[in-house]
């Protein structure tokens, strides 16, 4: 459901968190495992990440850009696997 109920008017555009193609989180990433993250300001996921390590709190990971690893813990449920992009017209 989403914050402030469903069909908030602030953003009618959103969607729920998690959709049926969406698997659960993952709960063992192995370090350099190519991950996405779900952002805090639209909760849409974005590409260009690794696991650097597990903690008990969620996964380090580091920018695959620049190789800095962010400051905070990213819960398990804010990390997926990296989703192949197709390439249909191939």
């Amino acid at each position: 459901m989403l914050p402030g109920g469903e069909g908030c008017a602030a953003y009618p555009h959103r969607v729920a968190d998690l959709t049926d193609d969406e698997p659960a989180p993952e709960t063992h990433l192995t370090p350099g495992t190519h991950v996405e993250v779900r952002t805090g300001f639209d909760r849409t996921w974005a590409s260009g990440f690794e696991v650097d390590g597990a903690e008990p709190s969620g996964y380090r990971v580091r920018r695959r850009s620049d190789g800095h690893v962010l400051p905070v813990t990213i819960g398990a449920a804010d990390v997926r696997r990296e989703r192949k992009k197709s390439m249909w017209w191939y």
